[in-house]
Parts: structure tokens; C-alpha cells; sequence
């Protein structure tokens, strides 16, 4: 099986794990992407990158990785408010990784529909070579269905790129609940616009008192937004949704569900949320113990995020190829 990560990310240039949280979780964090901590820690984005590109080159299964960063916070006269230290980099900052390793990414833009010249800038890194838009917009604080922003979703549409929009739970970064929700798509897709939900719609805490609720298998549990998109993505024909960040243990509970809803497989896209770490051997997944031993083992993160992925959907699956539907020439 060979295929494309359709959802990794790009950091901030100027991330610096410097915090006594990171210092704390460094070395786990290092240890799961496959690079020396202290290397990371006093390297963040030059280590980070090299071991990106590595990590994608060596795959036995991923052969490229389309990457994106997250444009900064806005205003609603377009003037910026926040950016994010760790998660926000600009689309010029993709496009110069993705130049630097030719063959290995595929650069996604990420303008916010809030920049006074925001059409012009899809035109532009459309040129320089974006292949798709990723939307944060629950870190911006924008409802996708406001209509003013249909210019933005057609302009798109006349590049044929497909545009990548958050649905379901944030814990990385500042987040307005009201933006994270299936609702979010209806407007995106009434333009025509080829959408992808990325998570599938998972990863909320609804049970605070019965928490191990949010960590169960039965589907009776999962969130609703889940099973709202099962249905979008059989009744809108421009609408496919990613499992990327799927093995963290609020969404793996619903991986065996998942691969059981054969109707909607030649809808979904393989994606990993790289530099997000996931752990096989302690997570909700139903692998036995040995299985997850084994694949904990693999020390390249996107082979192991396969293997586990592999686990339910099997190498014939169309998750694998079903890139090849957005990723058009």
C-alpha cells in the first residue's frame, strides 16, 4: 500500500519549546516524531523540518505529505490579533519547505478569509503551486457561513482546489466551540467548492462527571457531529472528510465503527495530523496487546499511524487512493 498524507502541518519558525511543559514533554514528543530531543529543543523548526522530510522519504507507505500551516487571527477590519507560537505558519513559509524538498510535500495554503486582499493571495500561491487551503476557523473566530465570504469558496473553486475544514475538537490552540461544528460545511459546499472534513467530527468531552464515557467504544457515545457528517457524506457528492489526528484517544474509540461503514469508504482520505503524537499501546482502539506492542514498536511516525490505520481499513481500501479524486493536476 502506497499512499498520500493528505493533513500534516507545518510549525511556527519561531516555535521554541522552552516552557516547563515542554520541557516536561519533550522528550516524549521526540521521542514519537522520531528525532533527538535535545536537538529539537535547541533546533525546534530546522529540526522539526529535516526530520519531516526524512520521516516522509523513509515511509514505506506514505509516499508524500501534503502541509499546511494556519494563517494568523484577524479582526474584522483585517488587522492581526493573534498568532499562534507553536501552530501558525504562513503559506510562504510551506511553499519554501516544500521547494526545499522536492518530491516530498505538497504545499496547501492557509489564507484567513479576513485579509483585504485574501482573493488576490489565492490567485497567487495558486500559481506558485498550492494544491488546496486549509481553514482554522475555530481559531479565528469565523462562521464559514456567512456570506460574505462566497467570493472566497468560488474563487477557490475556479482554481479546483479543495479546501480542508476543521470539524471536531481543538485542544492545540485557542478554539470558539460555535465554529467547530458540522454546521460549519453547509455553506462551503452549497458553492460547489470541493470541501474536506478533517477529523471526522470527533474528540469532544461531553461526559465530565462519567468521563470514561468519552473514552468508550459504543457508538452511543460518540459525537453527534460524527454521525451528522456519515450522512452529509452520502448526500453531497463535493464533500470527503480526513481521518487525520484519529488515533488520539477521544476519536480512536470510533475506528472500528468507522471501517464498518462501507457506504462512505470511497469518501474518506488517509491523514496522519503530523507533528500531533499519538500512542498505539495505551489508546481506545480494540487492537490486542500484542498487536499494539508491535506496531508501537515502528519507529517512523507515519508508518505506524498506517499499520494501526491498516488494522481496520485493508490495503485495497479506497482510503488509500481516494486522494487521487482531490489532488487534481
Amino acid at each position: 500500500m502506497h499512499t498520500v498524507d493528505i493533513h500534516s502541518h507545518l510549525l511556527n519558525p519561531e516555535a521554541r519549546f522552552d516552557r516547563l511543559y515542554d520541557k516536561i514533554t519533550i522528550h516524549f514528543f521526540a521521542k514519537k516524531l522520531g528525532v533527538d530531543p535535545v536537538q529539537l529543543q535547541r533546533n525546534p523548526y530546522g529540526t522539526f523540518v529535516t526530520s519531516m522530510a526524512k520521516n516522509v522519504t523513509q515511509s514505506e507507505y506514505v509516499e508524500r505529505a501534503c502541509i499546511f500551516g494556519v494563517d494568523c487571527r484577524l479582526n474584522q477590519q483585517g488587522k492581526e490579533i493573534d498568532r499562534d507560537s507553536t501552530v501558525c505558519a504562513m503559506t510562504s513559509d510551506v511553499l519554501e519547505v516544500a521547494a526545499s524538498h522536492p518530491g516530498v510535500f505538497i504545499p496547501f495554503m492557509s489564507i484567513n478569509p479576513r485579509r483585504i486582499n485574501a482573493l488576490d493571495l489565492i490567485d497567487e500561491y495558486a500559481e506558485q503551486g498550492c494544491r488546496g487551503a486549509k481553514f482554522l476557523q475555530n481559531y479565528w473566530g469565523i462562521d464559514l457561513n456567512d456570506r460574505c465570504f462566497i467570493p472566497y469558496y468560488e474563487k477557490l473553486k475556479s482554481h479546483n482546489l479543495p479546501l480542508i475544514i476543521h470539524i471536531g475538537s481543538e485542544y492545540s490552540v485557542d478554539s470558539d466551540l460555535r465554529y467547530e461544528r458540522a454546521d460549519m460545511l453547509k455553506l462551503p459546499l452549497e458553492t460547489g467548492l470541493t470541501v474536506i472534513a478533517a477529523h471526522m467530527g470527533l474528540g469532544r468531552i461531553h461526559h465530565k462527571l462519567l468521563f470514561w464515557k468519552n473514552l468508550s467504544r459504543n457508538p452511543k457515545t460518540f459525537d453527534e457531529d460524527y454521525f451528522i457528517l456519515l450522512d452529509m457524506l452520502q448526500n453531497h457528492d463535493n464533500l470527503y472528510a480526513d481521518i487525520s489526528a484519529i488515533l488520539v484517544p477521544l476519536r480512536a474509540r470510533a475506528l472500528r465503527h468507522l471501517s464498518q461503514q462501507q457506504e462512505i469508504h470511497h469518501k474518506l482520505l488517509f491523514g496522519t495530523d503530523y507533528p500531533v503524537p499519538f500512542s498505539i499501546r495505551f489508546n481506545t482502539h480494540d487492537l490486542s496487546s500484542a498487536e499494539s506492542c508491535r506496531i508501537e514498536a515502528i519507529s517512523n511516525p507515519f508508518d505506524r499511524y498506517a499499520r494501526t490505520i491498516l488494522a481496520y481499513f485493508p490495503e485495497e481500501s479506497p482510503l488509500y487512493s481516494n486522494y487521487k479524486k482531490i489532488l487534481v493536476d
